[in-house]
């Protein structure tokens, strides 16, 4: 076997091995109460809003809940009525393009049933001083203790934060507890969240 077949398998087994996981986490997901999705939505938005970067941010680029996936609702809100700058993502082709919205009226049915924005606002524009003032919610199916994150296997998120490093140290990872697991498999181009909060 080459040394390229090997990366191969070693990709492929990778792959599924993240594909399983995925799976495990998700149904777990899944199958909570919704006291229990209640509880840690609650939870989750007392922590962000009293999180010092939510206070000091300026712009918050946050995403719009979708199936079981902890709800950010509140926290988005909060960030309208605060004054901050709320920008949520829209995916266009490979990649996500964060816009500004003012209201949930401006979300419409888009990728996968996700609601985004129509995409004729004010985009983010990633400025090294801008990152400083901007807190970055993101979402995933999969964390560990080691702050890694399995997401849903396109990689919108590694693509948008690769080139952003001043971005990455302002990412928070949210979601449920039983989607936190001891130690997952991560790979080279994976960009790991700064901090997770799951609830």
């Amino acid at each position: 076997m080459t040394v390229l077949e090997k990366q191969d398998k070693q990709n492929i087994s990778l792959k599924d091995e993240k594909a399983r996981l995925r799976k495990l986490a998700l149904a777990a997901r899944d199958a909570l109460t919704r006291e229990e999705r209640s509880k840690a939505a609650y939870l989750l938005t007392e922590r962000i809003l009293g999180h010092q970067w939510f206070y000091l941010s300026e712009n918050i680029l946050g995403f719009v809940s979708y199936g079981s996936e902890i709800d950010t609702g509140e926290i988005l809100r909060e960030a309208l009525k605060k004054g901050k700058k709320l920008f949520v993502p829209k995916v266009q082709g490979e990649d996500m393009v964060f816009y500004r919205i003012h209201s949930f009226d401006q979300l419409t049915v888009g990728y996968k049933g996700i609601l985004e924005p129509a995409g004729n606002t004010e985009a983010f524009c990633y400025e090294e001083q801008a990152a400083c003032r901007t807190l970055m919610l993101m979402p995933g199916a999969v964390f560990d203790e080691r702050r890694n994150r399995i997401g849903y296997g396109k990689g919108f998120y590694d693509r948008y934060l690769w080139n952003k490093e001043a971005l990455q140290l302002r990412t928070i990872a949210v979601g449920f507890r039983c989607q936190v697991f001891q130690n997952i498999p991560s790979e080279e181009q994976d960009i790991k969240p700064y901090q997770v909060i799951c609830m």
